[in-house]
């Protein structure tokens, strides 16, 4: 094919700006699919990022930020005096008889527990037609539409079987400002291109549903993790008011919704995470796997200087609470009283200062000083996994994470944790452990440094594992394929019905915020338990589990909150 395809990539809170896992895979596919030419739409937190990686030249970059502006437009390369014009455009009867009526259809979407995606959608474009031509700051923040907004809100929440807390002043200025600093995504010019590709059913997958509606380009849309489940677990820590955690639980099932319903092809880079995405109606047609991959040339078994020369564990983790490196301490005190010079070498930057600190603590109180150090950022990871002799991962979620195929792909023998794809990287060449058990990690460290012919064995076995499913090659491949498919093949958007809950499930559900606004709190948390039991892959289901959580919450049990968070994820299987 002479001319080249051109593809919208679009991420959020990651490539170009940030160094992790989907900025690799991002990286990868900018730079070396040379059939293809890529737009980059970045939806970053705020414009003064530092650029890390670097694009081709025939590659653009479109950056949205979503905070750190005090007029939406600043980063657009839009003169003044279009600006000016489209400010004194937007009347209040502008704002009252055009923004209104689609601002009332995206409030009734995102607070709603019933999604219908193609309403949402309509809504979005149509929001995005209007703010070609008025202005994105004063339509938003009219006192009209803050009328509308308290008032839509006020009665919704007044309805008990709603299951939406009366809202303080407070939780109403904070959930319009979100919606205020997300949807300023419809406030940028999306490119015409022959494919988008959005690398997460997230806020920006949002450009890629305008380009379909607007031009009819073919969606492509990669999961790395399951995005609500990270949402879930990150909003589980900020401690919000119920109001707000509500709202915001909602505003992403609308969003996933949305994505799931406008992609053309749905591509998770595991089958593990399948089962999210089916629960979200889905169909098994529109799934195809493309698994994550690395270059056989750069990670390879190779002789290094070794740091230590007693027996050592690698692990490149960033230090979050995510990858659990408080379990991959606790582990070293165990696998130390039968291999005392044990060494576990920890490369990564610190994501959570807090948390550092608690880990920094764990050690010195254990007396691990000489056993377990923190080797910090790295560089050079191709020479970090060969400095060891296996390698370890103590994640409590992960989806297909590239630390466990880096390590594979350097001949490595992986003990990890068991979640997400890992399983599917990882065949027969590793350990797996559950999650949180420091003694099963202990005991997979303890098989292969007791056994120097097991970890050979395994080196091999994981090298040619990598190889044959996981290289670069086959990611160019069949990336490139689902490009040209997608270029070929008769598309309609859909028209559905919106998606209701079961009726089991939703007559348990009324029944518990019935009780909830009487104050039987109890009651109602074995009301809520009732309808995740009827229906236990509802696509409702985080909702539900969100307000068992925030029910220990207001009884002040916040452990039994913390638990239910851990409980919510066995439960669903995500």
């Amino acid at each position: 094919m002479d001319k080249k395809i051109n593809v919208m990539l679009s991420t959020e809170g990651t490539y170009p700006f940030h160094p992790e896992g989907v900025s690799t895979w991002c990286d990868i596919l900018v730079n070396q699919l040379r059939q293809v030419d890529y737009t980059v739409y970045s939806v970053m937190m705020n414009p003064f990022l530092s650029q890390i990686y670097s694009l081709p030249l025939s590659a653009t970059l479109i950056k949205v930020p979503l905070w750190g502006t005090e007029e939406p437009s600043e980063y657009l390369d839009v003169p003044f005096s279009k600006v000016y014009i489209s400010k004194n455009r937007t009347t209040d009867d502008v704002v009252r008889n055009k923004f209104i009526p689609l601002f009332r259809t995206l409030i009734s979407e995102v607070i709603s527990l019933e999604k219908n995606p193609t309403r949402l959608g309509g809504a979005l474009h149509s929001m995005y037609l209007y703010f070609k031509e008025y202005e994105y700051k004063k339509s938003f923040k009219s006192e009209i539409t803050w009328d509308v907004y308290k008032s839509m809100v006020y009665d919704y929440a007044s309805v008990p079987e709603n299951g939406l807390d009366q809202p303080s002043v407070y939780d109403l200025i904070q959930s319009l400002g979100w919606l205020y600093r997300f949807m300023v995504i419809l406030n940028t010019p999306v490119p015409k291109t022959d494919v988008t590709h959005s690398a997460a059913a997230a806020f920006c997958g949002i450009p890629c549903v305008l380009a379909k509606i607007e031009y009819n380009t073919p969606y492509m849309l990669t999961e790395h993790g399951v995005y609500i489940r990270e949402q879930y677990l990150s909003l589980s820590k900020r401690g919000y008011p119920s109001f707000l955690n509500t709202f915001f639980i909602r505003m992403i099932n609308s969003i996933i919704s949305l994505n799931y319903e406008y992609a053309d092809t749905v591509a998770p880079v595991c089958r593990y995470n399948t089962r999210w995405e089916e629960r979200f109606g889905v169909g098994s047609d529109k799934i195809n796997v493309i698994y994550n991959g690395v270059d056989n040339k750069t990670f390879t078994p190779k002789d290094v200087k070794r740091k230590y020369r007693e027996p050592t564990v690698v692990s490149v983790a960033r230090i979050d609470p995510l990858k659990d490196i408080l379990t991959l301490i606790e582990a070293t005190n165990i696998a130390r009283k039968e291999i005392p010079d044990i060494k576990v070498s920890l490369y990564g930057s610190v994501s959570v200062d807090e948390y550092y600190e608690e880990c920094k603590k764990r050690v010195k109180t254990l007396g691990l000083e000489n056993n377990f150090i923190f080797e910090g950022h790295t560089d050079n990871a191709p020479e970090a996994y060969n400095t060891g002799d296996i390698v370890v991962l103590t994640s409590i979620s992960e989806a297909f994470p590239y630390s466990v195929v880096e390590a594979m792909m350097s001949g490595k023998p992986v003990v990890s944790t068991d979640v997400g794809g890992i399983k599917e990287a990882l065949g027969d060449c590793g350990i797996l452990a559950t999650p949180g058990a420091p003694e099963e990690i202990a005991e997979g460290i303890l098989t292969f440094l007791k056994d120097p012919d097991l970890i050979k064995e395994k080196s091999i076995a994981s090298r040619k594992r990598a190889l044959e499913f996981f290289s670069i090659e086959k990611v160019l491949e069949n990336h490139y394929n689902s490009y040209m498919r997608l270029m070929t093949a008769d598309r309609e958007i859909k028209t559905v019905l919106p998606i209701t809950l079961l009726q089991k499930q939703k007559f348990y559900a009324e029944k518990g915020y019935t009780l909830l606004s009487m104050g039987y709190v109890r009651e109602a948390i074995e009301q809520f338990r009732e309808a995740i039991n009827a229906s236990p892959n509802s696509p409702s289901v985080p909702v539900l589990m969100l307000e068992i959580a925030n029910s220990y919450k207001r009884l002040g049990e916040h452990d039994k909150a913390e638990l239910e968070v851990i409980k919510s994820s066995a439960m669903t299987g995500i």
